[in-house]
């Protein structure tokens, strides 16, 4: 990575022409989601031509591509700076509904209906990975103490997901127990679904995180 004071003064603008795109870009998924993402309009918003945009970005799937890389960058920081802090399983948790909530439409472009037409290239996959890597950390970290299920003794041929981390076939289904379960609530309340139900998200949350971090009664 270049360091700014050794960046022209043509790189240093052509970074922050890149930089408002993307803010562009982001005010635009927020109205109308990511299907809909048109650098055409962005290029109106900021008074560029169309032609002119294209400069800094080859095309949509191109700045499709940067504001998903920046999102899971963002979230693999925040769980690695959780996990180098001491935190366990259930601070990563905490970590995760923070960075959810501080920009619910970040949390969907990555989380939510995948874009219809775009596949993430392989940086986007390893990003994701390393996400996974820091939970597997955490979760190995818990006593072992829940069986081996038929899903666990599969997991052990199926865990590309999981890199080369060497967790056992019991720590993969528990990561990813807790994975899908708290993602399941997240997205439910990020969509507005708990709306009017009368109950608080928060508590729904921590009482997932509990049930998921008890000792097992098998």
């Amino acid at each position: 990575m270049v360091e700014e004071g050794t960046r022209t003064p043509r790189e240093r603008y052509r970074g922050q022409v890149r930089a408002e795109i993307k803010e562009r870009a982001w005010e635009q998924i927020a109205t109308a989601g990511a299907s809909a993402l048109s650098l055409n309009a962005i290029a109106k918003r900021m008074g560029m031509s169309g032609p002119a945009l294209y400069r800094y970005f080859a095309g949509r799937d191109e700045l499709i591509t940067e504001l998903i890389r920046d999102a899971y960058r963002s979230l693999a920081d925040t769980f690695r700076a959780a996990h180098e802090s001491g935190a366990d399983v259930a601070g990563l948790a905490h970590a995760l509904r923070a960075w959810a909530l501080a920009d619910p439409q970040r949390y969907f472009l990555i989380y939510g209906t995948p874009v219809p037409g775009y596949h993430a290239p392989d940086d986007i996959t390893a990003i994701s990975v390393e996400i996974m890597t820091t939970l597997l950390d955490a979760c190995t970290a818990l006593p072992s103490d829940r069986p081996t299920t038929p899903f666990a003794t599969h997991l052990e041929d199926h865990r590309q997901w999981a890199g080369d981390h060497p967790a056992s076939a019991t720590t993969l289904h528990r990561a990813l127990t807790f994975w899908t379960r708290l993602h399941g609530t997240l997205s439910l309340e990020l969509a507005g679904h708990f709306t009017g139900m009368g109950f608080d998200p928060a508590l729904l949350f921590a009482a997932e995180l509990d049930d998921l971090t008890a000792p097992s009664t098998h």
